[in-house]
């Protein structure tokens, strides 16, 4: 194989950012952007007074809102890498769609709020991270506000996500008293809201200042050196091993919002990022530098250009070199594709790819061919990379549309938004539509979705919780369906059992045990 496409993909560096909402997550993707020249202005979410909108929420209710609820895709080059940033949803309805992003991904930026530190939809997204071992970086943020001591954080961090830390470089102050950072690993000091000439302090071999500086006056100054001294003589070492398999994670400080350590942390993660990893698939570990184009699909977007009611599939490549125009095999259907239309993001602005390898991210033009999961291989090749976690839903509504006249947008709609794989489709047996999702938000941006992309008025009546039970073969009368064990189908037309409780899904069981459930995450 031609070294240059060995050097491509050794260049690409593709990695989600994770925290719980408000952490900062999509404020430090516009400031990464920034530095890589991909946008010119960062937007800050909260801002919509102003009219700027963060680059990378670009659906209506994201403006609205001020939340994330779909994850962005953003491609750009920093010193001869070629950096892919994955920003995801951090609000919990949509954890779902976060899952299946983090198996795209070959490391991921966990952010952390210095005044909060580490709540829930971080622990949840840290232990996928983990459970795929992959390499994961820590930023805490939000310095220029008065938050927890580093080393409280350092603490909680080791003993909630059981994982030992690094930090590579250490706040001198914090909110109001914030002077800067002492970066361990480039020797030096940050200074805080100072001019660029004077923002970088060598620190002489002892890791102190050699020459009189105004900040040697400062107690926090001392308070610096004495905690460095700490995390040298009790602090883990760092190890390249460890942080490659996801049991150790370097830690940054820093404040997206002022732009502050930002760079620093950027140029640093290029450096221990790994590049494309092997995947595992049903013929084993996939080598990203192998010749034989492969990826798969983790994500469908409907109307990501409302005007031309589009729907893009947003594949990972693993392997090989996407070239527009080939041909690919589907092995779940046994057919053959050409992959005519394609595209690279920065959030809603996108531009034609031609070329593209592993470790790159793509949207492919869907007419309804593809589905979450697909694997896209080249010639004789006919495997499957791993599956991708599918939540069972917990919450229920019943849909129809306000105006009968509406009918046809109405079932386009839903049948375009269930694509996506945030919400999902259930037919009871008088054609009632269920729609089931692991969060009620999900309902309230689907409504929002119909409306605004469809011209579509819901009424949705909620169902309440349930428990849902695939039935093995599909062998079951349809008598057993009652108010309180509801048979329906879902959109591939498999049985359903929706239970009204765990009592009623027992008493089932007990009364019917010939019947075989399952539920989809067991598996």
């Amino acid at each position: 194989m031609a070294n240059t496409l060995i050097d491509e993909v050794k260049s690409r560096r593709t990695f989600a950012i994770i925290s719980h909402p408000d952490a900062g997550k999509t404020t430090l993707t516009e400031k990464l952007l920034l530095f890589g020249g991909a946008i010119r202005d960062a937007g800050t979410v909260k801002g919509k007074k102003t009219g700027k909108y963060a680059t990378s929420d670009w659906m209506e209710i994201e403006k609205q809102r001020g939340i994330s609820v779909t994850s962005s895709v953003m491609q750009f080059d920093y010193h001869g890498t070629k950096v892919n940033i994955l920003d995801t949803p951090g609000h919990q309805d949509f954890s779902e769609d976060t899952y299946r992003t983090l198996m795209a991904v070959d490391s991921a930026v966990m952010i952390i709020d210095s005044a909060k530190g580490i709540e829930e939809q971080t622990l949840k997204l840290f232990k996928v991270c983990r459970m795929r071992g992959i390499p994961i970086f820590t930023f805490i943020n939000k310095l220029d506000r008065d938050g927890r001591t580093p080393l409280e954080l350092l603490a909680e961090l080791e003993e909630v996500m059981n994982i030992e830390s690094y930090p590579m470089n250490w706040p001198i102050g914090m909110g109001k008293e914030f002077l800067g950072i002492y970066d361990r690993f480039h020797n030096r000091i940050e200074q805080f809201r100072v001019e660029e000439s004077k923002r970088f302090l060598a620190l002489n071999e002892d890791g102190e200042l050699d020459d009189d500086h105004p900040i040697k006056e400062n107690a926090l100054y001392d308070q610096t050196l004495e905690e460095i001294m700490l995390l040298n003589e009790a602090g883990n070492e760092f190890s390249k091993e460890k942080l490659a398999d996801g049991s150790l994670t370097p830690v940054f400080f820093g404040s997206a919002l002022t732009n502050f350590g930002v760079q620093t942390f950027l140029e640093t993660y290029l450096q221990f990022a790994p590049p494309p990893q092997p995947r595992e698939s049903t013929v084993g570990k996939v080598d990203p530098l192998s010749e034989s184009f492969s990826g798969f699909i983790f994500k469908i977007q409907a109307n990501m250009n409302p005007a031309h009611r589009d729907r893009i599939a947003f594949l990972r490549i693993c392997s090989g070199k996407f070239e527009r125009g080939m041909t690919v095999n589907l092995p779940r259907t046994g057919k053959q594709i050409k992959l005519s239309q394609s595209t690279q993001f920065m959030a809603d602005d996108r531009s034609t790819v031609n070329e593209a390898v592993s470790g790159d991210i793509i949207g492919l033009y869907d007419t309804g061919t593809y589905q979450i999961g697909d694997t896209l291989t080249t010639g004789k090749d006919s495997f499957e990379f791993e599956r991708l976690p599918q939540f069972t839903p917990e919450l229920f509504v019943r849909v129809t549309a306000k105006n009968v006249m509406k009918q046809k947008h109405f079932h386009k709609g839903i049948q375009q938004l269930v694509q996506e794989g945030a919400i999902q489709l259930y037919k009871t047996r008088m054609e009632d539509y269920l729609l089931g999702a692991v969060g009620q938000l999900q309902f309230e941006v689907f409504e929002h979705r119909m409306k605004n992309e469809y011209n579509v008025d819901v009424i949705m009546e909620g169902q309440g919780s349930k428990i849902a039970r695939w039935v093995e073969n599909d062998d079951v009368n349809d008598n057993l369906s009652s108010s309180r064990s509801l048979l329906v189908t879902d959109r591939y037309g498999n049985k359903v059992f929706l239970f009204e409780n765990d009592f009623a899904l027992r008493w089932f069981q007990e009364k019917n045990p010939d019947v075989k459930l399952y539920n989809p995450m067991d598996q």
